[in-house]
């Protein structure tokens, strides 16, 4: 089983906690977007990160001085999300951590498919930015259906905790024999599931968590997580879609 989930756009650099296990996978494509990126202007980069002036300001510092491969921070590390301190890998055991190096992948606009330990600097690109790089329109494109077949390389089967703009860039490529299980996190509210961000969020890194925790390898094992006031409903579940949903149980 592998277990994608999104980045945070807030990231850090932390070269002290943890060793960086190795360099991502994609590095060759990451430094087409980097050249890409550090031929726009202030102005274009602005508007292509739909940011403030002070995260622009910061972001392009960022970039003149970006280094691929030294001083990196392992990816499980560097983002500071909402999902990614529900999640709190700085104080897993080894254990756990051991798991997540095993299961975990991350997408990401600028570097593709992360594992945990890959060793990651400071950037900004969602993967949903109109980017237009080797003739590609956007980074759906110029990604392709690389992600998706590492993923197939890797299991038949995928856990999606990531939001719909990361996990479009690998559900449509995965071929059928792959398993895709969508967890959908929501409020029932005048018989309908709502998904509300922070809250999603916040059960999703609970989720991985709990899941290296309890070192899941069976996907029918998802029925048992009972954390944030969530639990499993067979019944709202989509099962010709292959879809687990949680419904928050307060509100049933």
């Amino acid at each position: 089983m592998r277990i994608i989930i999104a980045p945070a756009k807030k990231m850090v650099w932390d070269t002290d906690s943890f060793a960086v296990d190795d360099l991502p996978m994609f590095l060759e494509q990451t430094e087409r977007l980097k050249t890409a990126l550090q031929g726009m202007s202030h102005q274009e980069l602005q508007a292509l990160w739909k940011c403030s002036d002070a995260i622009a300001g910061q972001n392009i510092e960022r970039l003149e001085r970006m280094d691929l491969r030294r001083s990196l921070t392992p990816a499980i590390l560097s983002y500071e999300g909402i999902q990614y301190r529900y999640m709190a890998p700085g104080v897993m055991e080894t254990a756990h951590l051991d798991y997540l190096r095993e299961h975990l992948r991350i997408l990401s606009g600028f570097y593709g498919l992360l594992r945990p330990f890959d060793g990651v600097t400071p950037y900004r690109l969602e993967m949903q930015a109109r980017l237009s790089v080797d003739g590609c329109r956007d980074l759906y494109h110029f990604w392709g259906g690389r992600l998706a077949r590492q993923l197939a390389s890797e299991t038949d089967v995928v856990l999606n905790l990531a939001s719909k703009e990361y996990s479009k860039a690998v559900a449509s490529g995965l071929p059928q024999t792959i398993q895709f299980v969508t967890c959908v996190f929501g409020d029932l509210e005048n018989g309908k599931v709502v998904e509300k961000g922070t809250k999603c969020k916040m059960a999703r890194g609970q989720m991985v968590r709990w899941l290296a925790e309890n070192h899941i390898t069976d996907i029918n094992d998802l029925r048992a997580f009972d954390q944030l006031g969530y639990q499993f409903w067979d019944a709202m579940s989509e099962g010709n879609r292959r879809v687990l949903l949680w419904i928050q149980s307060r509100k049933a």
